[in-house]
């Protein structure tokens, strides 16, 4: 039998390692970015186009590479990171394992030009597929520019599983979003489609949050410290009245390098218990500084996971630490052991003569209709008698009519009275525990949720007012203002026009606000930051590049935030609009979420419910 076991080429194997480093343009923006952070670099600028898909080019002014370096940066498995296996529980850089240069290089045209400080000339080398076209000697400033065009276009299948360029740019985003916030000492540059979008500026820890997620951020955040044997903590969290629905803005940081950890997430969560409403999550930028050796980071491609040495203390430590800074703030109600000495009770109170109550004297024996008859000037106005008044007021004493049972029987006729018109009322539909609505039909009975119900009214309500009819708008007094991170930014300019059909009137969208004029006629305003929150969370779930699409998933986010809530009282007349709304739908049985809206029961069901 002949051997079946061969090596793989080059190319292959780079083509299958960028299988697990490059799944998307984000990956490689992360790689480049966190090669430059390592190449001691003060400014970074990144420049894209089409969501990455025709370039990614990172330029940095770090230490540069020598020739030789930068043609072996190329090759699969060398790194000037580690030497040994126990380099690896002594990391201080982002990457290690020499294949992300490698893996990139084999999926697109690569660009490289780079120059140390004390060389005169740098290196310029091209590489497509593995291959290496061309290494020219380049006039270029000192540091490193590394350009990654036409990303798989030798795996046209890899490509076409990528989705629309608004999803990939929102995932760049988040790539960058992690780098930098976990170095705000340096500048960074975000260039889409030639123009500027993000310019962060050298700062601080907390200029660098304001920076990424808005101006009003600054307000919102409770500062976090300590440092013990084991860990040393910092950072921020937010305060409970800030918290929001999505979870968008959770950042741990391990050794400034972005990691998810479920285990640890559950300490804040529970450093917030009974302070966040059901639902709602905290917002946190933590930043952990552990010894190298007791973490152990190559359990992952993505470098995203790490396993800790003692997890378990690491999760008391944070939720103690966040449970102290919230009450050192007066975020959370605690108990005030310091004396007010104006508050004591003097010792010789006893001494002093006890103070007494105002009185007030009464004239008992007062009566006004004893007083003489007045008369006015120019009036013939003449005070009645007042004998017969009194012989009235005697009588009526006198019989001491019982009016206590009066009142009892007025009451019971009323109690009777409501009752029958509920009962006539409430014939045709039930409200259960404030969820469900009870209706009878002819073959039995049917049961409704009534948040889901609302659900698939307003959902066909607002789309054939999107796509075919006007939605009216309701023109604000004062312009609304909204602070929005700059991803969100970005998404909201890009359905602006959706959202225009829908009811809203934008005045304006820049930086890091948008002020509304008009919102839809059947929007609370006090719910407008939340719908928008929901919105582009929505939104950011892998939406297709349709108008349909987006203005379909625009309905369903709208529709979804502005039904009623389950725990709602409606009244009779309210539920029966309910399920007349309802089934006149074109799908009453699902919701836009393809849920469940009702269930019924005949009276066969119900009746062998009782046989059994």
């Amino acid at each position: 039998m002949s051997d079946i076991i061969q090596l793989l080429p080059d190319n292959v194997a780079n083509q299958i390692a960028a299988g697990e480093v490059v799944q998307r343009p984000a990956s490689v923006v992360k790689e480049l970015l966190e090669n430059a952070i390592d190449a001691g670099a003060t400014e970074i600028k990144l420049l894209i186009k089409e969501a990455g898909k025709t370039l990614i080019q990172v330029i940095d002014n770090g230490q540069g590479m020598s020739a030789t370096d930068a043609r072996l940066s190329f090759e699969r498995h060398a790194t000037s990171k580690i030497k040994s296996a126990e380099d690896l529980f002594n990391l201080h850089t982002k990457g290690f394992r020499g294949e992300a240069l490698a893996s990139i290089a084999a999926v697109a045209h690569v660009e490289l030009k780079t120059k140390e400080e004390n060389q005169e000339l740098g290196t310029h080398i091209k590489i497509e597929g593995s291959t290496v076209q061309s290494q020219d000697v380049i006039s270029v400033p000192k540091g490193t520019s590394i350009a990654v065009k036409n990303l798989f276009f030798n795996i046209p299948a890899r490509r076409n599983f990528l989705k629309s360029n608004s999803v990939e740019t929102r995932h760049i985003l988040d790539e960058f979003n992690r780098v930098v916030l976990a170095h705000p000492a340096i500048i960074f540059t975000l260039y889409n489609n030639n123009s500027e979008s993000i310019n962060l500026i050298k700062g601080n820890l907390k200029q660098r949050i304001v920076g990424v997620f808005g101006s009003k951020t600054n307000e919102k955040l409770v500062p976090i410290e300590e440092n013990t044997d084991i860990i040393r903590i910092n950072g921020f969290v937010s305060k409970p009245e800030f918290t929001k629905k999505k979870r968008g803005e959770q950042f741990f940081f391990v050794n400034d390098r972005f990691i998810k950890n479920g285990y640890l997430h559950h300490a804040v969560v529970n450093a917030f218990d009974g302070l966040l409403a059901p639902g709602y999550h905290p917002s946190y930028f933590l930043y952990l500084s552990v010894p190298p050796q007791t973490i152990d980071i190559n359990i992952h491609p993505t470098k995203t996971e790490i396993k800790f040495d003692n997890e378990q203390a690491l999760y008391a430590i944070i939720r103690s630490t966040i449970k102290h800074s919230l009450g050192q703030y007066n975020v959370t109600p605690i108990l005030d052991f310091n004396r007010d000495a104006t508050m004591d009770i003097p010792y010789n109170f006893k001494n002093k003569k006890t103070i007494s109550s105002p009185q007030i004297n009464i004239d008992r024996d007062f009566n006004p209709f004893e007083s003489e008859k007045r008369t006015t000037a120019g009036s013939n106005f003449k005070k009645a008698n007042s004998g017969q008044w009194e012989s009235l007021y005697v009588e009526n004493k006198d019989e001491q009519v019982n009016i206590q049972n009066i009142e009892v029987e007025a009451q019971i006729i009323t109690k009777e009275l409501f009752d029958e018109e509920e009962s006539e009322s409430n014939n045709k539909t039930y409200q259960v525990h404030q969820k469900y609505i009870l209706s009878v039909v002819k073959s039995g009975i049917i049961c409704i949720n009534q948040n889901l119900a609302h659900q698939r009214v307003l959902y066909e309500d607002l789309l054939t007012k999107m796509t075919i009819e006007d939605t009216s708008s309701q023109q604000l007094l004062f312009p609304l203002e909204l602070v929005f991170n700059l991803a969100d930014i970005h998404l909201c300019q890009e359905i602006q026009s959706e959202l225009e059909s829908a009811g809203f009137q934008f005045s304006k969208i820049e930086n890091d606000t948008i002020m509304l004029s008009g919102i839809p006629a059947n929007v609370d305003q006090n719910k407008i930051q939340i719908i928008f929150e929901e919105l582009f969370e929505t939104i950011k779930n892998e939406v297709p590049d349709s108008s349909f699409s987006q203005l379909d998933t625009i309905a369903k986010s709208l529709a979804k935030s502005l039904a009623i809530k389950n725990g709602t009282k409606l009244t009779s007349r309210e539920q029966e609009e309910l399920l007349g709304q309802l089934f006149t739908c074109k799908e009453p049985s699902h919701s836009p979420f393809g849920k469940k809206i009702y269930v019924d029961l005949s009276l066969d069901e119900i009746q062998l419910k009782f046989d059994n």
